[in-house]
C-alpha cells in the first residue's frame, strides 16, 4: 500500500459528493499556437461556473498536444494549474485537478509522475494505447501508474478511440489500492454496468466514486441506482457526478442539472421534467459531438459552441485537417433555437472580460 500514493482527503470527498468535472480544450491562436490568455479564460469560466474539478491534458485538450513537435503537454497542464491556483486563492473553492495520462507504460508513468509534480490529483488513464494487450499486461501497466499517482480508470468508447474492457478487467482494477474513481464513457449500457458491478464486487463502492462519462445519457445516468447483488451481498450503487466533454461548454447549467439530479436520487419516482431535460441534453449532445458523422467533430463542435460564446477566437485545432462536419454548424443552430434554456450564454456575456483580463 505504501508504494501507491494518495490524493489529499478533499479530493476524495469531493469525487464521492459528486461533481461537474468539465473535459478542458485547448485555445489556439491563428497560427495554431497555444492562446495562453483564452486557456486561461476557459479555466477562470469552469471555476467561476461551479465547477467541482477540470481535467486537463484528456482526449478534448487534444491528445496531439504531446507530439514533439508541439510540445504542449507540460505548458498546458502548467497553465492551467497557476490559474486555478489564483482561482482559489480568490474564492477560496477547491477544484479536483485531474490530468490525462495516456501511451504505453513508459509514457504514461512518465506523465503520471510530471502531472503529480505539476499539482494535479489524479491520472484519467486511458488505454487506448494498449489495444493488443491481455488484461493481465493492462493490470500491470495501470498498478504501474497507480505507483506514480492516485488513478481514475476510463472506459472510453471504441468509436473514440477506446478498447473493449472486460468485466474481469475491471473487478481486479478496481483492487488498485489508490483508484479513486472511474468515469465510465462506453456510450453502452452494457459495459457501463460491468465497471459498476466490478467495483461493487470488489467492495470498494465507498472508496471508488463512479462518474459517468456517457455524454448521450448523462441525466438519466445521473438519477440511476443499481441494485446489486454480489457475493459480499447486496449494495446499492450511483454515480455520483460526471467528467464529460459535454460539461466543458454550457457549464453553469450542467452544474445546475447535476445539482437537480442529485436533488431527487432518493426519490421513488423520477419527474417527468427531468426524463425530458434528459432527452434535450442528449440531443444537443448529438449535434455538438456530431453523432451523425461518426464522432469526427467531436472536440470541434464543442469548440463551436464555445467560439460563439466568446471564449475562444476560433475553431482550430492542432490537427489542421480537423473541424466540424458538413452540416454539424446548422445543427448547433438547431439546438441552440430549440433548447434556449440549456445555454449560458448571459452568464458568459457577463463575465467574458474579467476572464480574458
Amino acid at each position: 500500500m505504501s508504494s501507491y500514493p494518495l490524493p489529499p482527503r478533499f479530493v476524495s470527498e469531493t469525487l464521492h459528493a459528486g461533481v461537474a468535472i468539465p473535459a478542458h480544450p485547448l485555445a489556439l491562436t491563428e497560427a495554431r499556437k497555444l492562446d495562453e490568455r483564452r486557456q486561461r479564460a476557459l479555466t477562470r469560466y469552469y471555476h467561476a461556473a461551479g465547477a467541482g474539478g477540470v481535467a486537463v491534458g484528456v482526449h478534448t485538450t487534444q491528445f496531439e498536444i504531446r507530439l514533439p513537435r508541439h510540445g504542449l503537454y507540460r505548458p498546458v497542464l502548467e497553465l492551467g494549474a497557476e490559474t486555478l491556483d489564483a482561482c482559489e486563492a480568490g474564492g477560496g473553492r477547491k477544484l479536483v485537478r485531474v490530468a490525462g495520462v495516456i501511451g504505453e507504460t513508459q509514457q504514461a508513468v512518465k506523465e503520471a509522475a510530471l502531472a503529480r509534480e505539476l499539482g494535479y490529483h489524479v491520472a484519467l488513464l486511458s488505454l487506448a494505447a494498449l489495444k493488443e494487450a491481455s488484461d493481465e499486461e493492462l493490470l500491470d501497466h495501470c498498478r504501474a501508474v497507480a505507483e506514480a499517482m492516485p488513478l481514475m480508470g476510463f472506459y472510453l468508447q471504441p468509436a473514440a478511440g477506446g478498447r473493449l474492457l472486460s468485466h474481469g478487467f475491471w473487478r481486479r482494477f478496481a483492487e488498485i489500492p489508490n483508484l479513486v474513481a472511474v468515469k465510465m464513457a462506453p456510450f453502452n449500457r452494457y459495459q457501463t454496468l460491468d465497471v459498476v458491478r466490478a467495483v461493487a464486487e470488489a467492495g470498494r463502492l465507498g472508496e471508488v466514486a463512479l462518474y459517468t462519462g456517457n455524454d448521450d445519457h448523462i441525466l438519466l445516468d445521473l438519477v440511476s441506482s443499481y441494485e446489486l447483488k454480489t457475493t459480499r451481498g447486496e449494495a446499492t450503487a450511483r454515480i455520483a457526478g460526471g467528467l464529460l466533454g459535454h460539461w466543458a461548454c454550457w457549464t453553469k447549467r450542467a452544474v445546475e442539472q447535476l445539482e437537480r439530479c442529485k436533488s431527487i436520487r432518493d426519490r421513488d419516482e423520477v419527474p417527468a421534467s427531468l426524463l425530458s431535460e434528459a432527452l434535450r441534453v442528449t440531443d444537443c449532445n448529438a449535434a455538438f459531438f456530431d453523432a451523425a458523422n461518426g464522432f469526427k467533430g467531436c472536440i470541434s463542435g464543442i469548440q463551436e459552441v464555445l467560439r460563439r460564446q466568446g471564449l475562444l477566437a476560433n475553431g482550430y485545432t492542432l490537427n489542421p485537417d480537423e473541424g466540424l462536419s458538413p452540416g454539424q454548424s446548422e445543427e448547433i443552430d438547431r439546438v441552440y433555437r430549440a433548447y434556449p434554456g440549456l445555454n449560458d450564454d448571459d452568464f458568459v456575456r457577463e463575465h467574458l472580460d474579467e476572464w480574458l483580463r
